[in-house]
């Protein structure tokens, strides 16, 4: 969890920078994180009220979701989850 909401703050940034300074100035690694954070929002975050998804379910789209990252970026993230979950569908 904690390197999801560290990477959704970084795509967020990203995502400021580029309305000031355009998608131009951001590094492909920061463009990375942008599309993670709308992807976040998108997938993770708004879920609603109605929605009822099981604990499996959130886990799934979370490993999903860092799968859009490069692997060096998983720093929070013990290794051997790494392995066993980074790219996984």
């Amino acid at each position: 969890m904690n390197q999801l909401f560290a990477a959704y703050s970084r795509g967020k940034d990203a995502k400021e920078l580029a309305v000031i300074l355009g998608e131009d100035a951001l590094s492909e690694v920061d463009r990375i994180y942008a599309r993670f954070a709308d992807a976040f929002e998108r997938e993770y975050v708004s879920q609603g009220f109605e929605g009822d998804r099981a604990i499996l379910d959130t886990l799934t789209i979370g490993w999903k979701l860092l799968s859009m990252l490069p692997k060096n970026e998983l720093k929070r993230i013990k290794e051997s989850f790494i392995e066993q979950y980074y790219g996984k569908d």
